[in-house]
């Protein structure tokens, strides 16, 4: 008797993965068939900030995206490290083939903390000429409509902060395609789920949009200079200061590196560790959204044949609708289009990496190496700091 009762129980539960599929499937729906508003004259001059540290994949493309914009009126700012870093002749290169567009190159930043990024975004703030900022991470690309999209929303005043999805563009390798189908079918998905389920608080860093009197209200970028998930830290404070995070419907790319499994492996990880940090019950929550051990377990102790073939149909149907509505419409993500097969194979991977996040606190971030403590970065190892420029 308690083997049954324990079985029944555990059946069920295998279902709760079902039904979070239907509520993403049913958030994509809801959010990319919403009516969008007819292009406005509105176009605030922006600055893009653009923290660089070290060469990404096809950099120069990247960058280029930036200044090959619709807008009448911005200006790109990077800031690297020090004269080292092999992404300045590409920066360069970048300047040179756009003489019409304002792009200046700073050296350098004040060490205010752990965060190399957000002592960066400091900077870079300090010199910008413009209110509104956006901001975004270096192997990030965009189509040319990109600016009026993430600036139309600041019509309204009650908006305080703009951030988007995002895609993978990748080299075609199976450790940089998993991770890529990782984002748009599954955490595509929970970012939906969280909008359909209520207000986003929260940031996400391939693309953070406000102004110099939101980040203000916060404290500035200084504010966020230990923190590990500085781009959750910063959505959440302008929302709990009153303002509204708008979600874009426009989708960025994210270009991935060549990568090995176990690189792979070590970036994931750092996903979920954000995400443990950030959101403690919302990380543990995750379980639910885990489908794929779910369902063996139950074809396993099924009471008969025909209930496990159910649970692995229904597992295949639910998650390949969600993964195509999240993913393949949503964000038109034509990678996952070509590799929707792969869909139990990054399941499987995404399960191990959430158990892994469990049992560790130490992460590496473009050669730095920092252990996470109070929702904070805490150096490993400590370098001297750069000369401004």
């Amino acid at each position: 008797m308690p083997w049954l009762i324990i079985r029944w129980a555990l059946l069920l539960f295998a279902m709760a993965p079902f039904f979070y599929y239907l509520l993403a499937t049913f958030a994509a729906l809801r959010f990319y068939r919403r009516p969008v508003p007819p292009p406005a004259n509105f176009t605030p001059p922006i600055s893009i900030l653009k923290p660089v540290r070290g060469l990404d994949r096809e950099a120069y493309e990247n960058f280029a995206s930036f200044a090959r914009q619709d807008y009448p009126e911005f200006e790109i700012l990077f800031n690297v490290s020090d004269d080292r870093d092999p992404a300045i002749p590409v920066i360069q290169e970048v300047i040179r083939d756009f003489p019409s567009v304002p792009i200046r190159l700073l050296t350098g930043c004040e060490q205010l903390g752990a965060s190399q990024k957000m002592n960066k975004l400091v900077r870079l703030a300090e010199n910008a000429r413009h209110d509104l900022l956006v901001i975004c991470d270096s192997d990030i690309r965009v189509d040319p409509g990109y600016l009026r999209a993430v600036s139309s929303p600041f019509q309204d005043s009650s908006v305080g902060l703009v951030t988007c999805l995002y895609r993978g563009l990748t080299p075609s390798s199976l450790a940089a395609d998993l991770e890529a189908i990782g984002i748009s079918s599954d955490f595509d998905a929970g970012v939906l789920s969280a909008w359909q389920l209520g207000d986003i608080e929260f940031a996400l860093g391939a693309t953070m949009v406000t102004t110099k009197a939101r980040l203000s209200g916060i404290g500035g970028f200084a504010a966020l200079v230990n923190f590990f998930c500085d781009d959750y830290e910063l959505g959440n404070r302008i929302a709990r200061s009153g303002y509204r995070v708008e979600l874009s419907p426009y989708p960025v790319s994210t270009v991935f590196p060549v990568q090995t499994l176990g690189q792979s492996f070590r970036h994931q990880l750092r996903w979920n560790l954000t995400l443990r940090s950030s959101r403690p019950l919302g990380h543990v929550g995750l379980i639910v959204t885990h489908g794929l051990p779910w369902t063996i377990l139950a074809a396993l102790i099924a009471p008969s044949a025909a209930v496990s073939v159910a649970y692995v149909a229904a597992y295949l149907v639910l998650r390949g609708a969600m993964a195509w509505t999240v993913g393949v419409w949503g964000v038109r993500d034509s990678l996952l289009r070509c590799r929707m097969w792969m869909l139990p194979v990054r399941d499987a991977f995404g399960f191990v990496v959430w158990l892994a996040s469990f049992f560790h606190n130490r992460i590496e971030w473009r050669g730095s190496h920092y252990t996470i403590r109070d929702k904070q970065l805490v150096p490993l190892k400590t370098t001297a700091p750069p000369s401004l420029r």
